[in-house]
């Protein structure tokens, strides 16, 4: 794990540098060294890819479904050959335990295969007759069309697996792709990358460039040669990224991120509730855009809930990625830790009690690294920070509600609206309480709303647009409507 790599560019097909000769290092979060380097690029770096995704266009819109989707194929089966390989580079630069990176790499594989299939499925459904005719001589065919050059931009707490979110259905659909990885984690998606090229996908189809976002990304939104552009990030990068493609009118799908309810009613399993928040408060850290940000107990089992939840998480042991048996990683970074940390201390000076964790880890096995201690917050108001913003941290207040009608207006008084959970024995009523819920997604006994099959997205501030299911697909193509006057038969 201690190798150190270089993440070159990949345009039109081939590793290149950039154009100034550009470099900057790449941090291992577990100890502070030196993972390795990535090329660091500029506006003309970013031009050199658009061109040559512009050049590749037409040929790669005009290739047969089925060689598109045997290409795609044969990148999943590439990924999974080289998941050891690409999963230490992932831990290394991104800090994840390996377990975690192994099973990320895994499911990059099986979004390259399920866009693979989705492909030749749709295109029947792609190009259709109505089955009313307008009249004897009139008839109607919509057709989908790929959309052209697509900007994919990729965030550093899942930088495979999103990479995949993204690129697939793209390529899939026949556009191709300028890919800017997050310049904390380009080692990862370059090994990624590498594989859609062995794999045989043609020059300028794909390629990856790193960069600063005054340059290299400005460029990148604001050229009129990118026809879309899908983001993962901050609310505030997706608002700058919205003004800058509305220029030229273009296409964006932003996932922004969430502030997720978790509401465990008065009949769930206490058992299984406290394990499902556990586990989606202090994956990754809790970063990740689907993290539990508060909970709502029912009054009536809030105490053996909290008391039990405050033992689990006292049990979670963070520690390097790389090491035998790690199941929770570092954090990214120490700016990450300052921000959980100031929402700690806001949420303490606004009444809230701490139970557990509230600091940083040091000493053996810490020292140099970023690690903060899983945080068990009680009785924290609903204006605290950690309430109402995004921590993107291992912080998880507890706090109780005495009827549904207020757990509902509670959990849906925040701007943003990407997923939310309910614990409950009684189905019928969770799924009514899930109806009320303004979010994209809710699970409801289930601490994930992540489905191949099911379109991924956000309400209000998390998001414009879909990912994932048929809807990912077909947000990377125009529908063409073509009205037709029959000759009359002889």
């Amino acid at each position: 794990m201690s190798q150190q790599r270089h993440a070159p560019f990949l345009i039109d097909g081939q590793a290149v540098e950039a154009l100034e000769g550009g470099t900057i290092d790449v941090r291992n979060p577990a100890n502070g060294s030196i993972a390795g380097t990535t090329a660091w690029g500029t506006a003309a770096d970013a031009d050199r890819a658009l061109a040559a995704a512009q050049a590749a266009f037409p040929g790669w819109a005009a290739t047969d479904v089925e060689i598109r989707a045997r290409l795609l194929r044969r990148t999943g089966e590439l990924i999974r050959e080289r998941r050891m390989e690409i999963a230490q580079a992932l831990t290394s630069e991104q800090g994840k335990p390996i377990v975690d990176s192994l099973r990320e790499i895994d499911y990059t594989a099986r979004v390259f295969e399920f866009y693979a299939d989705m492909a030749p499925l749709r295109a029947d459904a792609w190009k259709h007759p109505q089955e009313n005719a307008i009249s004897k001589e009139l008839r109607v065919l919509v057709i989908h069309q790929p959309l052209g050059v697509v900007v994919t931009m990729v965030p550093w707490n899942y930088p495979v697996d999103i990479f995949a979110w993204k690129v697939a259905p793209a390529l899939a659909a026949g556009c191709t792709v300028v890919n800017k990885p997050s310049p904390l984690t380009p080692l990862s998606t370059a090994l990624t990358v590498q594989c859609l090229v062995d794999a045989g996908i043609p020059a300028g189809v794909i390629n990856n460039v790193v960069g600063s976002n005054e340059g290299l990304s400005m460029k990148l939104i604001r050229d009129p040669r990118s026809r879309l552009v899908t983001l993962t990030g901050s609310i505030e990068t997706g608002q700058m990224v919205m003004r800058e493609a509305a220029t030229e009118l273009k296409r964006i799908v932003l996932e922004l991120g969430g502030q997720c309810p978790m509401i465990v009613m008065p009949d769930a399993d206490i058992d299984l509730a406290v394990a499902a928040a556990v586990q989606r408060s202090y994956t990754n850290m809790g970063q990740i855009c689907l993290s539990v940000n508060r909970i709502y107990v029912a009054e009536k089992i809030r105490g053996r809930f909290l008391d039990a939840f405050v033992e689990a998480t006292r049990a979670v042991r963070p520690m390097d990625g790389a090491a035998p048996g790690a199941l929770f990683g570092p954090m990214i970074n120490d700016a990450q830790i300052e921000r959980v940390q100031r929402h700690v201390q806001d949420a303490v000076a606004r009444g809230g009690r701490l139970l557990a964790g509230g600091q940083r880890l040091t000493g053996a096995g810490y020292d140099g690294g970023s690690f903060y201690a899983p945080t068990v917050l009680a009785d924290t108001p609903d204006d605290a920070l950690v309430m109402c913003e995004e921590t993107f941290g291992p912080v998880a207040p507890v706090v109780g509600y005495s009827s549904t009608e207020e757990v509902i207006r509670r959990a849906n008084a925040t701007r943003f609206g990407l997923a939310g959970y309910i614990y409950s024995q009684d189905i019928g009523q969770a799924l009514q309480l899930a109806e009320r819920l303004e979010f994209g997604g809710v699970g409801i006994n289930v601490n994930d709303v992540c489905e191949l099959q099911a379109p991924f997205g956000g309400w209000k501030h998390s998001g414009v647009g879909r990912e994932l299911g048929s809807e990912g697909l077909l947000a990377y193509m125009e529908a063409k409507h073509i009205r037709m006057r029959l000759p009359a038969l002889a």
